[in-house]
């Protein structure tokens, strides 16, 4: 008997550690809940350590973004995570991310799936680290900011199908992106750098990590909106949310010139999936001239990517109606301004700055954050929301940044004192085409899409 319970124990031990070892219904654990055997620190010099089933990361001063990154890398996977994060700092996850000795002396880069404690709310977001900033604030997601639990611990699920990557906080759907800039890379946790040295010993942690690469299934995903990366292509979800392309990509259909029946001969090409308006040396259609959709839209979304050529003009006008205003010239409506601010010279014109990038042209001023304005030479997003009750919202890389309501006495007042004072009953049409401007410059599109409301 006295040995048989030695053995039996033994089996028992044994057992657990097979347990441990497999996968359980798929899921494998990145953690042993021991030690860091398997992970790297990358970049910084803030300290991980661990305990009990914890892995602790602890801030520092004087260091930049430190990473325990997995030795392992993943393409397709499921994660998930258990945080906890004191509110006055920033963290993440790092997913499909790389280190190389050629990229800024071995910086991590790549996605991060955000930890966002602060005001702006963003745990869940997809941030591009040390490569292209935000690809999918959450700024887009009221219902996603309000998922975080402050001082408790959080669950974050992760999916990387393919070009696709999906967020959830708590089981709240947060960010829903395609994209294919990276198909592989390690994972790590993420401990931000501080600029305040009281911040120095504060605390992330994380808890029950676990991965799946077999047998992956995507969850439901009733996101409210896209961020698709993907020139002229429209995500499954999408298409579910109502959008269509707006154009094809490769040829004219569904557009036409301003004032005219046909697509206009020379000033526009259309060439690598880029619809561009080109090079006539300044002035408004003096070359191929606006174009305009087929369609008229009321209540609608609509959105696109411009690039921009240095100093270069343009815009997007919606509910043009050809048969007001001028026959000549740009076709009349309200314009969501496309413009150089630092270089062309109408961004110092008209009041307050209501002539600048992603403005009510001459009527709302954007209300801009420069974190989030691309250069000339890097493609921007824009996006316009036209609602059944008249509110209309101009979106700038997924900023909201003017909003207003067509026909309100607010909206009347700066009309009157607008360059288009004169012009009766401008703003107030119940729907009209969608133009993109030709102002003399060369400007770039691409994704043009459209939905109704």
């Amino acid at each position: 008997m006295k040995r048989i319970i030695p053995v039996v124990i033994y089996c028992l031990l044994l057992a657990c550690t097979a347990a441990i070892a497999q996968p359980q219904n798929g899921w494998m654990p990145l953690f042993n809940g021991k030690n860091l055997d398997g992970w790297k620190k990358l970049n910084g010099n803030a300290e991980y350590r661990v305990e009990g089933d914890e892995i602790v990361g602890i801030t520092q001063p004087n260091t930049p973004n430190t990473f325990l990154a997995t030795e392992q890398e993943y393409s397709d996977f499921a994660l998930r995570f258990e945080f906890k994060v004191d509110p006055s700092i920033n963290s993440g996850v790092q997913i499909r991310s790389n280190s190389f000795p050629d990229y800024q002396d071995g910086r991590v880069h790549g996605y991060q799936v955000e930890i966002d404690p602060s005001e702006r709310a963003y745990t869940g977001g997809i941030y591009d680290e040390a490569r292209r900033g935000w690809l999918y604030p959450l700024s887009v997601n009221e219902e996603a900011r309000k998922a975080l639990r402050q001082n408790e611990w959080n669950q974050v699920y992760v999916e990387c199908i393919g070009n696709t990557i999906k967020t959830w906080v708590n089981d709240v759907p947060a960010a829903y992106m395609a994209d294919d800039k990276t198909a592989r890379g390690f994972i790590a946790l993420q401990v931000h750098s501080i600029d305040d040295e009281t911040l120095a010993g504060k605390e992330v942690r994380w808890r029950n990590i676990l991965i799946r690469t077999e047998g992956l299934k995507t969850r439901k995903d009733d996101f409210p909106f896209v961020v698709n990366l993907l020139p002229n292509q429209l995500a499954p979800r999408e298409k579910k949310l109502g959008w269509k392309l707006a154009w094809d990509g490769k040829t004219t259909n569904g557009w036409r010139g301003a004032h005219r029946k046909d697509f206009p001969e020379n000033g526009w090409t259309i060439e690598n999936g880029q619809l561009t308006v080109l090079e006539s040396g300044g002035g408004e259609s003096r070359n191929g001239g606006d174009i305009v959709t087929k369609k008229e839209y009321g209540a609608f979304e609509f959105q696109l990517e411009f690039l921009l050529t240095e100093g270069a003009n343009s815009g997007i006008k919606y509910f043009v109606t050809e048969g007001y205003g001028p026959r000549q010239g740009s076709a009349i409506g309200l314009e969501f301004q496309i413009l150089d601010d630092e270089r062309h010279p109408d961004a110092k014109m008209g009041r307050d700055g209501n002539r600048t990038l992603a403005s009510l042209y001459d009527l709302i001023a954007a209300n801009k954050n420069q974190r989030f304005v691309k250069p000339p030479g890097e493609w921007n997003h824009a996006r316009i929301a036209v609602y059944p009750d008249n509110r209309v919202e101009h979106w700038l890389n997924h900023q909201k940044v003017v909003e207003y309501v067509k026909g309100s006495p607010e909206f009347l007042d700066l009309v009157a004192i607008s360059k288009y004072k004169d012009f009766e009953n401008f703003g107030l049409w119940e729907k009209g085409h969608i133009l993109l401007q030709d102002h003399g410059n060369r400007v770039a599109f691409r994704s043009i899409k459209v939905r109704k409301l």
